[in-house]
């Protein structure tokens, strides 16, 4: 979508500059999910450091030499840092940024310590798997994921990551809420891409919708006459096209599944009114396809 916004060409020009800066993006938005998780295990090796500092204070009380190591024992942030495929990866893709800016690190973890999350989670010495998840999803729902000071940080590292963050975070929650004692070691090191087929409808989608724009455009404007062109917001004709693209193009994706794709990009990205003039006009073309048999759809349940 944020290419074709900017897209200034024809359909006759050369793209290929687009089709590399959107596999640059996707490509990046991977970085930022393993980020997320190396911020993890820093914290994690934070709360090691806090109990040894603790341990060997100059005045340390009994508490202080025999302190609650629950946190350091967390089952689950054991499973994240002794995770090697996710290791591997993180330095495959050159993740530093917490050796330089451990500031950050710092600022999660005393938010932790000052929560209400974990006073209670503290109370006790021991715990179950279950307790170590359930501490490890609210710690990072309630307080990781909505922390300003981080979101400042990463939009200040690369503008791209702020519409990708919503995604990697809910990508980390579910994650976290579904893991198992015993993991598969590639479970926190996912692919990217589910198949070479999920790559390739990226790559299809942004030259299919930039090859036909003209076509695209007569399909809007058909449905659009009481318009005027100006009115119709940028975002939202953009929007169009990709959607009536999807409609045309990807006989596997489910009607249902394009229009409500397009209708929330257009919630997130566009005008209060756009998702409901961005539902009509897509309305309108699929029930003029079925009645004229263009709706190619193939699989049961598509229409």
């Amino acid at each position: 979508m944020q290419i074709l916004y900017s897209f200034k060409g024809g359909e006759s020009e050369n793209f290929s500059k687009d089709q590399k800066f959107l596999l640059h993006s996707i490509d990046n938005m991977y970085n930022l999910y393993l980020l997320i998780m190396s911020l993890l295990i820093e914290v994690h090796k934070k709360a090691e450091d806090h109990v040894l500092k603790t341990q060997n204070k100059l005045l340390a009380t009994t508490e202080d030499k025999n302190p609650n190591k629950k946190l350091i024992n967390n089952e689950v942030f054991l499973l994240l840092r002794n995770n090697e495929v996710l290791q591997e990866a993180i330095e495959a893709h050159k993740i530093t940024n917490w050796e330089l800016d451990d500031e950050y690190v710092d600022i999660i973890f005393r938010a932790i310590l000052a929560s209400d999350l974990y006073a209670d989670y503290m109370q006790t010495k021991t715990s179950t798997f279950k307790e170590d998840k359930n501490f490890l999803v609210d710690v990072f729902k309630e307080i990781i994921a909505p922390n300003e000071k981080l979101y400042e940080y990463i939009e200040d590292k690369n503008l791209t990551w702020l519409d990708d963050l919503p995604i990697i975070n809910t990508t980390v929650l579910k994650l976290l809420k579904q893991v198992k004692a015993n993991p598969n070691s590639r479970y926190f090191a996912p692919h990217l891409y589910k198949d070479a087929d999920d790559k390739a409808f990226a790559i299809d989608l942004l030259k299919k919708t930039i090859l036909n724009q003209s076509k695209l455009s007569l399909e809007i404007e058909g449905k659009t006459k009481n318009w005027d062109a100006e009115r119709i917001a940028r975002i939202d004709y953009v929007l169009l096209q990709m959607g009536i693209c999807e409609l045309q193009n990807f006989p596997s994706i489910p009607v249902k599944v394009t229009i409500n794709e397009y209708l929330e990009i257009a919630k997130e990205y566009s005008t209060p009114k756009s998702s409901f003039f961005i539902n009509g006009v897509l309305d309108k073309l699929v029930k003029e396809y079925q009645v004229d048999n263009k709706l190619n759809k193939i699989g049961r349940g598509l229409l």
